[in-house]
């Protein structure tokens, strides 16, 4: 991996202030996890017959970012990226993605989630989350996706190491 230029989350700020810096942290965190590694080496996969890799990490996170913020605050029947049918693991199956198709959908999903956020008068906007059947609020689902991220983000750990054995933050 190249060096660590993520920016960490501040020890003081407001909730908003907290919750963005530290998805921002997560996402730029799976950014570094896939930095310098060719498309072959971001397909590979972890164990049979497992189909996740740091590719499709990158692809499912996308789908997340889509149905958590897009679907939900903007657009209930966007379609998903990769998927007819709401099927995150659907996005996991990489095997003829590469990092430009990938990173490209990943990228245009997390601006369309930074401009819902910042464009939200408070953390307690309201949107329909289907998979729910109810409401849900800005705030709950940043802690969702926050969530989602660390919890990739520990699988983009052993992936990456079973690549070319980098380990690290």
């Amino acid at each position: 991996m190249n060096s660590d230029n993520r920016i960490g989350p501040p020890a003081f700020g407001s909730e908003r202030e907290m919750l963005r810096a530290f998805l921002d942290y997560h996402r730029a965190t799976l950014a570094m996890k896939c930095e310098g590694l060719t498309d072959e080496e971001l397909r590979q996969r972890s164990m049979p017959p497992s189909t996740l890799s740091l590719l499709g990490l990158v692809r499912h996170l996308a789908e997340v970012e889509r149905a958590w913020f897009r679907r939900v605050f903007e657009d209930h029947d966007a379609p998903m990226v990769w998927s007819d049918e709401i099927d995150f693991q659907a996005a996991y199956d990489a095997s003829g993605s590469t990092r430009d198709e990938a990173f490209t959908a990943w990228e245009a999903e997390v601006e369309t989630s930074r401009r819902i956020e910042r464009a939200a008068g408070s953390l307690d906007l309201a949107g329909y989350q289907p998979r729910w059947e109810g409401e849900v609020s800005l705030r709950m689902v940043m802690v969702h996706v926050l969530l989602e991220y660390g919890r990739h983000n520990g699988h983009a750990d052993f992936l990456r190491e079973g690549v070319d054995g980098t380990v690290g933050a």
